[in-house]
């Protein structure tokens, strides 16, 4: 009686184990693919540009949606366009090597155990904190000094 308890609470704990370590990995993979997307931002600005533009058209066609249905008053469409047109123009001036460098970071944490995205994380983590911080040092802002948090 007590054997078969023992053996099934070290099934769970084993089933448990494994469950930790898939999330961990999935997690892993999506903040990698993330760091990589802003990093492919950096070298492609106007890919950048259009995932945003992309973003913008469907808000805009939503709220359109929501003020011919009646859910918002024309007034209040034009403002929330407003605000999501100036949305827009800030996430496409953002420095994406700053995304970068956080996602890689994040991806990285997600160990162990060591996936291989953690481990290309780390990898392309250095990179992308080079040119980061040459980026940093060329507008004349000390490196050391600035934080992203």
């Amino acid at each position: 009686m007590v054997g078969d308890s023992l053996a099934r609470a070290l099934l769970v704990a084993a089933a448990l184990a494994v469950l930790v370590c898939v999330d961990l990995g999935l997690r892993a993979r999506t903040a990698c693919h993330e760091g990589e997307k802003y990093l492919l931002w950096h070298r492609r600005r106007d890919l950048q540009r259009e995932e945003w533009d992309a973003w913008l058209r469907r808000e805009e066609s939503r709220l359109g949606l929501e003020a011919a249905s009646g859910k918002i008053a024309e007034p209040e469409r034009r403002l929330r366009a407003l605000l999501a047109r100036a949305e827009r123009d800030e996430r496409v001036a953002e420095n994406p090597l700053k995304y970068a460098v956080r996602w890689f970071e994040t991806a990285r944490q997600f160990s162990p155990p060591p996936t291989p995205w953690s481990r290309r994380a780390a990898a392309r983590l250095g990179e992308a904190k080079a040119l980061w911080r040459r980026e940093l040092a060329a507008a004349g802002v000390d490196p050391d000094a600035y934080r992203y948090e």
